[in-house]
């Protein structure tokens, strides 16, 4: 059964009462998050509640950790603090190499890593970074990598669309998960689905957000909607009655259907009756 990943909520690690909420919101993941949100003298503290939170019972949601950079003071610290705790993975920042990649993977203690690919050298070098073992996601990073470049994106993120499109190439070359950047206009709604519609064109699986308010767009954008559940049904009964008539391929409301196709609605399904059973 395919995991839904549609919404991935950031939290400070050092706000106790966000976690306490996000134990009730109906996000597919949280990120507990010990670097950017996390002011320096705080570190200590906030990746013992971390670790501490990681106990709690989280329901469906896959809860993962963000450390601090690879060349920070503080990441080997975060990363020893995984070891013996629940997360189901660690979410590395700024990881520019596969070099990098491989540090990552091997402090992880057998956690799965999701790399923040989140500036040009990352850009440039994400196919190497998603073939790194152990790496199971990319994951876009688009407030650094927009300062690097010096970028002044509107709403259709023309400058951004080479890296995000890169992202989404490197991760599915090595048959991993892709996630969007956040958006940062919380006032915004209307902007915010935009954002998400233009994700799932590129084919990220979901979208990194930043309030629990963002969590009901991330999820109906990038879930399976009641329309194409029907039309995945369909499709794949169109091509297996063409199969038991002999003939390879059909079409489908006037389209062509292969295997490809085929492949691609059950995976939809797949995924909306994992929603479904939660």
């Amino acid at each position: 059964m395919t995991r839904p990943r549609r919404s991935i909520l950031y939290l400070p690690a050092a706000n106790a009462r966000a976690i306490v909420k996000a134990r009730t919101l109906d996000s597919d993941a949280v990120i507990l998050d010990l670097e950017d949100a996390v002011a320096p003298a705080m570190k200590e503290a906030a990746r013992a509640a971390a670790v501490a939170a990681a106990r709690d019972d989280w329901g469906h949601r896959e809860l993962l950790l963000r450390v601090n950079g690879l060349t920070t003071l503080w990441s080997e610290a975060d990363f020893a603090a995984v070891e013996n705790s629940a997360f189901a993975g660690i979410v590395v920042p700024k990881v520019d190499s596969a070099a990098d990649a491989l540090v990552a993977v091997s402090r992880a203690h057998r956690r799965p890593v999701w790399a923040m690919i989140e500036t040009p050298r990352g850009v440039l070098a994400a196919a190497a970074i998603a073939a790194v073992p152990g790496v199971t996601a990319l994951v876009a990073g688009m407030a650094d990598l927009t300062n690097d470049l010096r970028a002044r994106p509107g709403p259709d993120r023309l400058p951004l669309l080479f890296a995000l499109s890169t992202i989404v190439v490197a991760a599915r070359a090595s048959d991993i998960l892709a996630f969007d950047g956040v958006f940062t206009d919380l006032n915004d709604a209307a902007g915010l689905h935009a954002e998400a519609v233009q994700g799932r064109s590129f084919g990220f699986d979901g979208k990194t957000l930043i309030h629990p308010n963002q969590i009901d767009t991330a999820n109906d954008v990038f879930g399976p909607s009641p329309a194409e559940v029907a039309n995945a049904e369909e499709l794949i009964a169109a091509h297996a009655a063409a199969v038991a008539n002999g003939r390879g391929v059909t079409t489908h409301r006037g389209k062509l259907v292969e295997v490809l196709h085929v492949t691609e609605a059950r995976r939809l399904l797949a995924t909306a009756e994992a929603i479904k059973a939660r």
